[in-house]
């Protein structure tokens, strides 16, 4: 559970516990019977003393807003979070978002990306399909069809998405520290399309969106295809360059900021608690709206938990997107963008213009398929398997390699960024890996400037068992061997 806190606030720890706990179960976010994290896992996540969690836990359940029980755990009782009262204060949006309130929409934009070449070891795509939960996924399919057979397979859930689904993807969230309501959320095709639909929506040709460098490789292209100026900003181990972002917004006066702040895709960092707050309030302070796209934010190794920006959002600044593509099925296309404020009834619209709704079918499979309790347990698995399977990269890299590459181990997510010695381009690696049976993505792809990523290469580690990776470290080896006799 990704909580918020703030060690300068007198107000103390255990209060700002209770309190966001508190809120999310009166405002319907955390439902009846959702079992909150036993208070040891909860004070390893946000780095507090145990007492100081069971303090939080003793004033709600006095409360009446949670009990204890045996074999169970604690658990948000029913007959307090089945109130759901509804928010009596109309919310003070940014100067940015009123606009959309005389604004018309955009036309939509048709976005292609593109694929790796399947081959013998690849080190892309997303998960490992012997991994996937394909006999559950099964009956949820035969369930859906035998009980909702007329209105899975018609038009309908224009209007954002299967509601029922878009209550279980707020629970969902609110399990991980992050209160919405399901009518703040739209279901999209993927999280491409989130991203794409923010893009027509907030966006016109030459307006600015600021970027990590490096940064997710379709996103760049989606920014290209739409004539969009990329402005960008360096990462570190901590994230994005923060302290190196208000000079920037004064200089290019950016529409969007879009960033991964949870083990950046390609750079696997993961952005700093400090850094969070201080780029929420730059974007608040600068009215410029911040696109959070959070993939993999719950696939955690090592380390403390860290707030989602959304979780940091005062009201409306922030537009979250995530996906099921990474953390269950790529094939099941189902993203979501959290926005609320006269932006989000721009975007249900031009959700509808581009596509009508995502497939009413796959949403109810996977309502079907999907809850909090099953969710986390399959995230725990698959941080558990992925875990091993990184572990064993870094070791045959080291065998094979010793200090020759350079990288820093991700503490969750998907992938490694090496950076190559002077001299050993990215490009020729790949060409050469590729005669030994051997895919990974090159770093030219995540900078707008080519050249910038000749030294890098990203790996992903998650679709491989132990033993492929490491005939697949051995296949990299005889193809960097080959480009420095070059």
């Amino acid at each position: 559970m990704r909580i918020p806190l703030d060690n300068q606030s007198k107000v103390p720890l255990y209060r700002q516990i209770e309190n966001y706990i508190r809120e999310a179960i009166q405002d319907g976010s955390l439902a009846a019977e959702t079992r909150l994290p036993p208070t040891r896992k909860l004070s390893e996540q946000l780095g507090v003393s145990r007492i100081t969690v069971q303090n939080a836990y003793l004033e709600l359940e006095s409360d009446g807003l949670i009990a204890s029980r045996e074999g169970s755990g604690t658990m948000v009782l029913p007959s307090i979070a089945e109130l759901q009262p509804q928010q009596s204060r109309q919310p003070q949006w940014p100067l940015w978002q009123m606009a959309f309130q005389e604004e018309e929409n955009q036309q939509p934009l048709v976005v292609q990306g593109k694929t790796d070449e399947n081959n013998q070891i690849s080190f892309t795509g997303v998960g490992d399909p012997r991994e996937y939960p394909i006999r559950e996924l099964r009956k949820a399919i035969q369930d859906v069809i035998r009980r909702d057979e007329s209105s899975a397979l018609s038009y309908n859930d224009f209007e954002g998405g299967y509601l029922p689904l878009r209550r279980t993807i707020s629970h969902l969230l609110a399990s991980q520290g992050i209160r919405t309501q399901a009518e703040s959320v739209l279901i999209t095709s993927g999280s491409q399309q989130a991203l794409s639909l923010i893009c027509q929506v907030l966006l016109k040709p030459g307006d600015v969106v600021l970027v990590e460098s490096p940064t997710y490789n379709l996103a760049l292209e989606l920014f290209a295809t739409m004539q969009l100026q990329i402005v960008e900003i360096p990462i570190d181990h901590f994230g994005m360059c923060v302290d190196q972002l208000e000079s920037i917004l004064q200089q290019y006066h950016p529409r969007l900021i879009y960033t991964i702040p949870n083990f950046q895709n390609p750079s696997g960092a993961c952005m700093s608690n400090s850094r969070r707050r201080e780029l929420v309030r730059l974007a608040d302070q600068y009215n410029v709206a911040i696109c959070e796209d959070d993939y993999v934010g719950d696939l955690r190794y090592d380390g403390r938990s860290k707030p989602a920006l959304k979780a940091l959002d005062p009201g409306g600044r922030v537009l979250y997107i995530g996906t099921f593509s990474k953390m269950l099925m790529p094939g099941l296309r189902v993203g979501y963008v959290i926005a609320e404020g006269p932006v989000f009834t721009q975007l249900q619209t031009q959700k509808r213009v581009s596509d009508l709704t995502t497939s009413p079918f796959i949403q109810r499979v996977l309502y079907e398929f999907v809850n909090v309790g099953r969710y986390q347990s399959y995230i725990r698995r698959s941080s558990r398997l992925y875990k091993q399977r990184r572990d064993a990269t870094v070791r045959a890299l080291r065998k094979y390699f010793g200090h020759e590459l350079e990288f820093a181990i991700p503490q969750g997510g998907l992938f490694l960024w090496l950076q190559l010695p002077p001299g050993i381009s990215s490009e020729e690696l790949y060409s050469c890996a590729l005669r030994e049976g051997v895919v990974f993505a090159p770093g030219t792809r995540f900078f707008v400037e080519k050249e910038d990523g000749i030294q890098y290469i990203r790996i992903n580690f998650a679709p491989l068992i132990l033993d492929e990776i490491d005939l697949g470290i051995i296949g990299l080896r005889k193809a960097y061997l080959s480009v420095r006799q070059m």
